[in-house]
């Protein structure tokens, strides 16, 4: 039997629900979870990250989830794939920072990503990954319930009123590119709102949590899906 993922998290405080990233339940298979102490959602969501920081607390946090049994890694915020590559070359185990690696490996679809901030999100996160800079995105609002969430690293969650923002958000990401066959959540805290965002659109969605299924299956030898 394969051993757990291991996640590095954000230093947050904000709910966790089942479809989140950093709730146990949302796995079907087992993993461990790191904070990296001090690294808070204002770190990884930026345009211009204070990258030799941000990389050290990930480099570090990585070595000890593998020596606690990590046998692969992920991140709790989709703007860690500015790091794929160094932190995969440092990393003990193999790594699949954020769900923005979907992209390459959707050959013939038109992606548009949902993202936590449109805004910070910028060439550089997709060329670290391989994707397309000029991949079409949305983001949620700035002034949203969500973002006084999961970016303000609010106490509380109002699931309700943020599905709806992130249902509002995905419609108009389709509407101003209607080509947009396929949607990706750049967002670890997106995955419970999948099912209305398919809904509303019409369009499948891919999340970190499908990116890791398959990578765990990798790791493991399993053929999960």
């Amino acid at each position: 039997m394969s051993g757990p993922l291991g996640i590095l998290m954000l230093d947050t405080r904000f709910p966790r629900i089942v479809g989140d990233i950093g709730n146990a339940a949302s796995f079907d298979f087992p993993v461990i979870f790191r904070r990296m102490e001090g690294i808070g959602p204002a770190d990884a969501v930026s345009a211009h990250p204070d990258r030799p920081r941000v990389l050290a607390a990930l480099v570090a946090n990585a070595r000890a989830l593998a020596e606690a049994g990590a046998v692969g890694l992920s991140t709790s915020c989709g703007f860690l794939a500015l790091y794929q590559d160094e932190l995969a070359a440092q990393s003990p185990v193999p790594v699949a920072t954020s769900a923005l690696l979907h992209i390459r490996r959707l050959p013939g679809r038109t992606v548009g990503v949902l993202t936590a901030s449109a805004r910070n999100l910028t060439p550089a996160h997709f060329a670290a990954v391989g994707a397309p800079v000029d991949t079409p995105v949305a983001g949620l609002p700035e002034d949203s319930s969500f973002a006084r969430t999961f970016i303000g690293n609010g106490p509380t969650l109002d699931r309700d009123t943020v599905e709806r923002e992130v249902v509002a958000a995905a419609r108009g990401l389709v509407e101003r590119h209607p080509a947009i066959d396929t949607l990706v959540f750049e967002c670890t805290n997106l995955p419970p709102y999948k099912r209305a965002v398919e809904q509303a659109t019409g369009r499948p969605v891919h999340d970190v949590l499908d990116l890791l299924n398959d990578f765990y299956a990798g790791l493991s030898g399993s053929s999960r899906r």
